[in-house]
């Protein structure tokens, strides 16, 4: 098992790769006590890190000046552990996933037609819906791999293969909206955390990374 973060940094960082969350979902994401994460991020929004918003209650959100402090402590983290190659060699496996897995994804969503090539997959086509879903599994098999791979130098990476997997069997058993859905920890919305976490992590641009 890899080396734990220090507490201070998952908060800040729980910010970026969850996108708004509440001190609650930062913490029950890496296995924090809540009152530790709020002390965290109240330091934060003191040093104008981070915002606090309570429009649709508590979220929080990074500032340009909480982005470059974040990607300059994961730097010193990978830098200190000489982690930087095992993670870069993470985002490169993963990559060759990532298009498959939009394709997949697209394809749960819109089921070609005559005359309709954007139509709305109705899922009522059980073929259709199994050849993507076994598409699904074959990337999320490989993705364990990654996240093991990740998880050996850096235990803040863990656990981004098992909240896929849980996703994808709930779509098996017929809860569709566990694919996609953006209010919960679907397949989609796990594999864009991990995107992020890897390009926060190794300081890429989003969208530069192919």
């Amino acid at each position: 098992m890899g080396t734990a973060s220090d507490p201070a940094l998952l908060s800040l960082h729980g910010v970026r790769v969850l996108g708004g969350p509440s001190t609650a979902a930062i913490a029950e994401r890496f296995g924090l006590p809540a009152a530790e994460v709020a002390e965290h991020l109240l330091d934060a929004q003191a040093y104008g890190w981070v915002t606090r918003y309570d429009y649709f209650g508590e979220t929080w959100s990074l500032t340009e000046r909480g982005k470059a402090e974040n990607e300059r402590q994961l730097a010193a983290e990978l830098d200190e552990l000489a982690a930087r190659p095992v993670v870069a060699e993470a985002h490169r496996r993963f990559l060759a996933l990532n298009g498959p897995h939009g394709v997949a994804c697209t394809n749960w969503q819109l089921r070609p037609l005559p005359g309709a090539p954007r139509a709305v997959n109705d899922h009522s086509d059980p073929v259709w819906d199994m050849r993507v879903l076994v598409e699904l599994e074959a990337l999320d098999e490989v993705l364990h791999e990654v996240v093991v791979a990740l998880t050996e130098v850096l235990t803040r990476f863990a656990g981004y293969d098992n909240l896929h997997r849980s996703a994808l069997a709930r779509v098996r058993r017929g809860a569709h909206e566990w694919l996609d859905a953006p209010d919960r920890q679907s397949c989609q919305l796990v594999w864009i955390q991990l995107h992020e976490d890897l390009l926060a992590s190794l300081q890429i641009p989003r969208g530069s990374d192919g």
